[in-house]
């Protein structure tokens, strides 16, 4: 039995979401004629209040496309020194937008609305313009916390008073909904943009989405073509992403459960340190001695696949394939070291 915790990117799609992909109706998307991808892109941009969305090949892509449109060359994007945006994608804010970053230190990956207005800059020759808030939720460095609805609105109100653009790197929002019940037409209303993965805990196996207003998208859709991301009959993925939103955004809190079961046992080991408060689906933990990555190896032998993330820290990630057996399995194994 293989327990692959690595990550919620390596579910495979459903039998039934392969047959909703072979049978979907495609054109070309970059004449924006693929009727499918239209479909995506305005479901998504309905259900957060948004007027417009744009559909990529990767959360990375959108979230870099967003630091674009709402950025100028000599400006500074403020947030978590954990954020994805810092953390995983290569500088791109750097490289792509020729833009700063300001790191700011919060709790298990959230920032606030005090530490927002106290990181924006004065308007001084030698500094950037503090131009763009991007806020991770669920924080992945941060073992799955989230912000709820009243965080995010004062941020916003701080935003709003500096003139700062708020962006929503919302790769696991779905997990974080699931917990909080939180209407995504109240979530929308916080932000400029946001950033949604359909190929993490929804099981989708190719995709993200971009969703903002029309102004917005329209620029979007010219920096993803200069970024090689413009696909032609994309409808037999967006397809995917259709049939996960039918079908897979329910179950999500289960997956959640699964992680906060996997967190409570993991308390209880003698050779864990600390366990991150497990809030959706990552669960996040310190080792007393042993070094992380001679563990995962360990653990791999074993049937379990899972990530080192820091020389005394493990990552495990729930996702729609791993069973409750799958998870007494864990369980036994983790036992035994």
């Amino acid at each position: 039995m293989l327990i692959n915790l690595l990550s919620d990117t390596v579910t495979k799609p459903t039998k039934n979401m392969r047959l909703a992909m072979a049978n979907a109706e495609v054109g070309d998307d970059v004449f924006q004629e693929d009727p499918t991808v239209n479909a995506l892109q305005n479901r998504m941009a309905e259900m957060f209040g948004h007027e417009a969305a744009l559909f990529c090949p990767s959360g990375t892509m959108t979230n870099q496309i967003a630091i674009n449109v709402h950025t100028n060359p000599l400006e500074e994007v403020i947030c978590d020194y954990t954020s994805h945006i810092y953390q995983y994608e290569t500088s791109g804010y750097a490289y792509n937008a020729r833009v700063g970053i300001n790191l700011l230190h919060g709790e298990y990956g959230k920032i606030n609305a005090d530490l927002v207005e106290q990181a924006v800059k004065s308007k001084y020759d030698w500094l950037p313009i503090s131009k763009l808030v991007v806020l991770e939720n669920s924080t992945n460095k941060g073992g799955g916390n989230y912000y709820n609805l009243d965080e995010q609105k004062a941020i916003k109100t701080i935003c709003d008073k500096h003139n700062l653009k708020l962006h929503l790197d919302g790769a696991r929002l779905f997990n974080v909904i699931a917990e909080t019940k939180e209407s995504t037409l109240d979530i929308g209303a916080c932000y400029d943009s946001i950033s949604i993965c359909l190929s993490k805990g929804l099981g989708a196996p190719v995709g993200s989405v971009l969703i903002s207003d029309k102004k917005t998208i329209d620029k979007a859709r010219r920096f993803r073509k200069v970024m090689g991301g413009g696909m032609r009959q994309a409808g037999i993925i967006a397809a995917g992403c259709m049939y996960a939103l039918d079908n897979h955004v329910d179950r999500l809190s289960e997956d959640n459960q699964n992680a906060k079961e996997i967190g409570l046992f993991l308390s209880g080991l003698s050779f864990v340190e600390e366990v991150m408060p497990v809030k959706t689906n990552i669960v996040i933990f310190s080792l007393k001695e042993r070094m992380a990555q001679p563990m995962v190896d360990q653990l791999k032998l074993n049937g379990i696949l899972a990530s080192a993330f820091g020389p005394q820290q493990i990552r495990f990630v729930t996702h729609m394939e791993i069973t409750s057996d799958m998870i007494a399995e864990l369980k036994r194994i983790l036992k035994t070291f």
